[in-house]
This record gives C-alpha cells, structure tokens and sequence, in this order.
C-alpha cells in the first residue's frame, strides 16, 4: 500500500506542476516548494533545538496560534518552523512574528520527508486539527520525535474507520497524543485502538478569547459609523451567494442602519460586481482617503487582514460561506464580542456553528425571505439582540482552556524541557 501511495503522490506532483502553467494558485503552490530546503538550511543550525508546527492553511494556523505562542514562551531557546500546505495559509502569513522560519510543506514523497527532517531536525511536532501525512508521519516515528495532534477532529467517513484504512490507521501510530476537539472524535479514535487521547476542545477559543486584551479600533470605521445610535451590520467572509441576498436587503433597508462588507474574495472584478449590486452610497476601503465616510451606507472592505477588529463595532454580523461548500466561515470571532449571528444553511460541518445553532446565538436562513426576517428582528428588537450576542459571548468564554491543557500535559511529560 506504501508504494502506491507513493507512486500516486510522485503522479499527483507531476500533475500539479502541469496545472500550475493554467492557475496562479497551483503556480504558488508548485514556485513556493522550490526554496524550502535552501530556506531551512540557512534559518536552522545543525546546533538549534527546534519544534515543529505544521497548519494545512489559514485556519489551521490561527488555530494553533495560541499553542505556538505557549510554546514560544516556555521554551525561549528553541526555534518554531512552522509549515503550511495551502497558498492561502502561506501567503497570508509567510511574515508572522512568531516563527523563526515558515516554508511550504514539500509534498510527501519519502525523499522529502528525509530532507525536510534533516534539516529541522525538531524535538517536537505539532500537527493541527487534521493533515495525516504518511511518510512524514513514519519518518517522525523512525527518528523518535514526540508528535501530537493538536484541536484534532475525526469523523466515521475518514479512511482511519473504513475496512480499507489500515494503511492509514497505521500512520496514526506515530502520535504520542492526540488532543480532540470533542467525545465523538474521543469516541472515533478509540474504537480502532488509541486510548492517548484527551478531549482538549479547539483552541481557537483562546485564540478569539484573546482578540479581545488587544486594542480593537479602528478610525476610519469610528469616522464611518459616526453615530453610535446607529445600527452596524457587518458582512465578514462573504461570497457571491451571500452578497446577492445581503444586497437585496441592504437596498430596502433603512438608512439608520450602517453596513460593511468584507468579502472572502477581494479580485477587483469581484469587488465591482458586488457594488453594482447596491444602491446605496457605498464607498472602498481603497478609496477612502479624503472622503466623508459617515456620508455613506456600504462600505466595502477590499484588503485583508483587519475583519477581526471591525467586528468589534457590528451590532449584528453576518459571517459568509453557509450557501457554499463546505460551508460558513469563522463564527468565533463576532461571537467573541457578544455580537449575533447570522449565517447561510451549511454549517454542520463546523461544531460551533452547530452548537451557537441550537443554543439560538447565532441564526441560519436558507433564503431571502429568512435572512429580511432574520436581520429586521435583530434591528427591531434591541432585547432580543442583546440575549442573542450574550449566547455567543458566554458560550466562547466557557470553551475556552484548551491550549492550557495541550501544554500541561507537555510540560508534565517533560519530554522538552527549557533546561535539558
């Protein structure tokens, strides 16, 4: 099964890098490979200790953020790599502070996996959520290197459960624990024989939870709002589908209520094509500069990076992808806040949008009709917008700990130590 696996994986390489003449983002993902190796050998020294942290993309990393930033400060001598799968992982934060050299995972071939721990050679490895690598997995457990699973989430339909999934139950071995987001998952991995398993839950409530000791504010968007009477209701993480409902209701809506939008796609086409939806005056991000914001009712937000904080200033939110697959985006961060939500149909894929579901914090609409009613009772009624955002705000605080938990049990095992 081994050699298929790799004589697929070789298949796939070659294949990828045909694709990547077509589509700028497989151009990234093939370009960003090439230098990894050269990249490592001139951040890592044969002399560093180093622990390893490994995130598929975006989401997987600000997942395991707040174990990284544990990490960091209780071994201050060592150094984090920190890889990712995915162009939109890397991309985004090529730059972050709080690693000492972040590079593309070179794909799996068992040349690769050589290489690439050679070079890191870590004390420690930290994979986050999911991403089971075989080869890297079997080289890790050859070298005897303490490997963890960190806010992992299992479910019956993986391969591990199937009568065909030896190959990759195998690969599992190599985890000297695995911290669980839930019991089902609990409950998964124990019934193909792993008893090294807590149920941790997901870090990225500490993640969130943390948002709130920075400073949230933003100017331009106090200069937008203006008013504070005034209704915000932010649109964070939308698509096409979103938009096309949201601009329905924002052309009908009052002008007492303030709306920004920020999309998951900011392509330039993408951003035109979501204004000429709107009628109201709307004004971008990129052209704010010598405009009277608080003269117009949409502001559209065509950059990244700031969505986190402007949710800080919505009185409802909206958090985009539920109309999509596979389904809405990061619920945490409004919730953090104590804000509502609303989102599109699927989220059952996502705990927490399921848990915020049924504890009737956050709201779904499969349709225009439900997404007017949905907005107009949480504009119109004040009380019910506050119980609904007091949900939210009490359910992240209650889930939060995980990433203490991950490091207690680091610590205690003391299989890295500050002082060895």
């Amino acid at each position: 099964m081994f050699f298929l696996y790799n004589i697929a994986t070789l298949l796939i390489s070659q294949i990828v890098k045909l694709t990547a003449f077509f589509n700028p983002k497989m151009k990234l993902f093939v370009n960003g490979r090439k230098d990894v190796f050269l990249i490592l050998k001139n951040k890592i020294q044969a002399q560093d200790r180093v622990i390893w942290f490994h995130a598929a993309s975006l989401g997987e990393y600000e997942q395991g953020l707040p174990v990284m930033e544990k990490i960091k400060k209780e071994f201050p001598e060592h150094k984090i790599v920190l890889t990712f799968f995915s162009p939109s992982g890397y991309e985004v934060r090529k730059n972050n502070p709080i690693a000492d050299a972040t590079v593309y995972l070179p794909l799996d071939t068992q040349p690769n996996a050589v290489s690439f721990l050679d070079l890191a050679h870590p004390e420690m490895a930290f994979f986050i959520k999911y991403e089971f690598w075989p080869n890297y997995l079997n080289e890790l457990k050859k070298r005897q290197i303490h490997t963890y699973l960190i806010s992992g989430i299992f479910r019956k339909e993986q391969a591990f459960f199937k009568w065909y999934g030896g190959f990759y139950k195998k690969a599992l071995q190599t985890f000297e624990h695995f911290f669980v987001q839930n019991d089902s998952s609990k409950q998964l991995i124990r019934s193909i024989g792993f008893t090294n398993v807590t149920v941790s839950g997901d870090t990225r409530f500490d993640r969130v939870t943390a948002i709130l000791e920075r400073d949230n504010s933003l100017d331009f968007i106090e200069d937008f709002i203006l008013d504070e009477n005034r209704t915000t209701i932010v649109i964070g993480s939308s698509w096409p589908k979103d938009e096309e409902l949201v601009a329905n209701y924002i052309n009908q809506s009052p002008d007492s209520i303030k709306f920004i939008i920020a999309p998951h796609n900011i392509k330039k086409e993408q951003i035109a094509t979501l204004r000429s939806l709107i009628t109201k005056k709307t004004v971008l991000f990129s052209e704010k500069e010598g405009k009277q914001l608080s003269d117009h009712t949409v502001f559209i937000i065509d950059t990244i990076g700031i969505l986190t904080k402007i949710y800080s200033y919505a009185d409802i939110a909206y958090v985009g992808g539920g109309f999509g697959n596979p389904g809405v985006h990061n619920i945490l961060e409004p919730a953090t806040f104590g804000v509502p939500i609303v989102i599109g149909p699927n989220y059952s894929h996502f705990a927490e949008a399921t848990a915020l579901v049924q504890s009737e914090g956050c709201i779904s609409v499969k349709n225009q009709s439900e997404l007017t009613h949905s907005f107009n009772l949480l504009v119109q009624n004040i009380d019910e917008r506050k119980e609904k955002g007091h949900i939210c705000e009490t359910f992240v605080q209650m889930n939060k700990g995980a990433t203490q938990t991950i490091l207690n049990y680091i610590l205690t095992t003391k299989q890295c130590t500050a002082n060895s």
